[in-house]
């Protein structure tokens, strides 16, 4: 027999009583009854009862052993009774008579429980990270992870895909996030940067004549965590396509993306290929973002032109001062308390917007402050353009077109949410186009880049010499799913002259294209493919598929708000002797001492 185990503990059934095996795993709960003793043994495969009365040997060793504790147990497979028969294990219809145990290793008390699913600190969860691994939901995240994973790449290689790995120690660039940078030892007063995404390299693997990339890719940024953003690192569906338009992407990446959503669906619908294409233009009017969780059927309207010269003052002189008003739908709110529309204008002062207007109608009657204000006539046609009904509400958000956008787009989540209306257990994909290739830069007062400054812009040179800047489009693209951004991607820019000329309008001179782009500009003027791609995040579609609203949940081993990893205790303090390999020494911040914990780094 062998030394740990015959079989896992997720493995044995029915057709295995009367034969002896040897189980071995962690306690994971013990229910004393007397004469009696009842274990629950767990692995990674699952769960198998142990039972052991008092006159066996087995007895003491069990009772004394704390849980989580690692044992090996030698017995006899058992039929359990009908009345004790547990149907939500895969084993419940078994149990293992115990004759000898082992204590591999004993467990100390537990900092938190590894049994049921009581919420601890994050800083507990994360410096005993393998004990909250241990826990069920967050056990079986991982596993998803590594599933879709394998899922994901399977589809990509059927795609016509080829899997390469790009450097991990590169250079910095003046574009993006900010970065991680290593000191070299070799190089005094150099650097290298860890990769923010595999972008160039991916672009230069299509100019080196490969025709579809991709891979699984670690990314670092130097940036503060949100929900759905780890600080540090992350991974992406990295994938590039030479010899296509914006249409071949997307036709080669939603059979993959559908397809792993369908696969781990777990009973939600999908959003069938092709997915919708929404100008960013119409998603930032119909929904007041470009990240629109199509789940929520409420459409925002513009209604502008109702209220311009019209009896309600305030929204009155917003018009005339370039301002818009879009209207947020809330049906059959009308027939809720006033408190309803009260609570959301305080919600909207509470997010450091003005209020929030809004007309309440009962019985076909309308209400309110602007149905007041407004005046019968005007009101009607207002509430007929809007297709309102006899018991429906409507909210109104008033200001410069992005402020009222910004502020719509709330107000439609926090009102479909509150009626619910948000469709349960769904999927629900699109593409959000023709994003703009220029911004005003208000701070810097100047043209700057609005997504991403490699994209080949909708017209090509002819655009850029002829059109206002801030009106040229650019073949760029977001992939969202449920309101959350899963990759951005575009066609990219490989003509030179073009991409001289995009940086020029965004204030750079040639030169400035030269030195902080020279791999890939120079590898331009030898041949380049037109060519485009995207990334999909990975920790973001396995949080979506594990309906968890942190990537914390899904990632193994994942750094605090503050890109603590508590468990190792990085990041940390080094020697003497590695700064000075380094070329390196460590200098207060100014107004600190030498002995103050914050300390920056400094070149020797």
């Amino acid at each position: 027999m062998h030394a740990y185990r015959t079989h896992s503990c997720g493995e044995l059934r029915e057709s295995h009583v009367g034969e002896d095996v040897k189980l071995s795993g962690w306690v994971h709960r013990k229910r004393d009854h007397g004469n009696l003793l009842f274990v629950d043994l767990r692995d990674h495969y699952g769960i198998t009862q142990i039972v052991t009365d008092v006159a066996d040997a087995a007895f003491k060793v069990l009772e004394s052993v704390r849980v989580e504790s690692v044992i090996t147990v030698t017995g006899k497979v058992v039929r359990r009774d009908a009345e004790v028969v547990n149907p939500n294990l895969p084993t419940g219809r078994i149990e293992i008579h115990a004759e000898t145990v082992e204590v591999q290793s004993s467990a100390q008390e537990l900092p938190l429980p590894v049994f049921g699913d009581q919420e601890y600190p994050e800083e507990i969860r994360l410096r005993y990270r393998y004990l909250d691994l241990r826990r069920e939901r967050l056990h079986n995240n991982i596993l998803l992870r590594s599933r879709v994973i394998s899922s994901i790449r399977r589809r990509m290689i059927d795609q016509g895909f080829t899997e390469f790995q790009t450097p991990i120690l590169t250079a910095s660039s003046p574009e993006g996030a900010r970065d991680y940078l290593v000191p070299s030892r070799v190089h005094p007063g150099k650097f290298y940067a860890l990769p923010q995404a595999p972008q160039m390299f991916k672009q230069l693997i299509m100019v080196a004549g490969f025709d579809r990339y991709f891979q699984i890719a670690p990314c670092f940024r130097d940036e503060d965590a949100r929900a759905d953003r780890s600080p540090g690192e992350f991974y992406q569906l990295d994938f590039e396509m030479s010899f296509v338009t914006q249409e071949d992407v997307f036709a080669a990446i939603e059979p993959v993306l559908a397809g792993v959503f369908e696969e781990f669906a777990d009973g939600k619908t999908v959003t069938p290929a092709p997915f919708p294409r929404i100008p960013f233009a119409e998603a930032m009017l119909k929904y007041g973002t470009d990240k629109p969780d199509l789940r929520n059927p409420l459409v925002i309207s513009d209604v502008t032109e109702h209220f311009r010269g019209g009896g309600f003052g305030l929204f009155a002189r917003i018009v005339e001062g370039g301002g818009v008003v879009r209207a947020i739908p809330a049906p059959g709110a009308g027939s809720l308390a006033r408190s309803f529309f009260d609570g959301m204008n305080d919600w909207a002062r509470g997010e450091g917007h003005a209020g929030l207007g809004y007309i309440n109608i009962k019985n076909g009657e309308p209400g309110g402050p602007i149905a007041k204000n407004l005046g019968e006539e005007s009101t009607a046609k207002l509430i007929a353009a809007l297709g309102l009904g006899s018991d429906d509400g409507v909210f109104f958000a008033a200001g410069k077109a992005d402020q009222a956008a910004k502020l719509a787009g709330a107000a439609r989540t926090r009102i479909g949410e509150s009626l619910q209306l948000i469709e349960e257990k769904a999927f629900r994909f699109c593409w959000i186009v023709d994003f703009p290739m220029y911004e005003y830069d208000e701070e810097r007062k100047q043209i700057d880049f609005s997504h991403n400054p490699f994209s080949m812009p909708q017209g090509g040179m002819e655009a850029l010499e002829t059109q206002d800047p801030l009106d040229i489009l650019a073949y760029q693209y977001d992939i969202v799913c449920n309101g959350v951004e899963l990759s951005s991607g575009a066609i990219r820019n490989h003509r030179p002259d073009i991409m001289y000329k995009a940086f020029e309008i965004a204030g750079y001179s040639r030169e400035d294209v030269d030195t902080n782009f020279s791999g890939m500009i120079n590898a331009f003027k030898y041949g380049a493919p037109p060519h485009g791609g995207s990334a999909p995040g990975i920790d973001r579609i396995v949080m979506l598929l594990a309906d968890e609203p942190n990537l914390r949940e899904v990632v193994l081993f994942p750094m605090n708000q503050r890109a603590e990893d508590l468990m190792m205790g990085a990041p940390g303090e080094v020697t003497m002797k590695q700064l000075r390999e380094l070329h390196i020494r460590i200098v207060p911040p100014s107004g600190t001492s030498d002995k103050d914990p914050a300390r920056v780094v400094a070149l020797e």
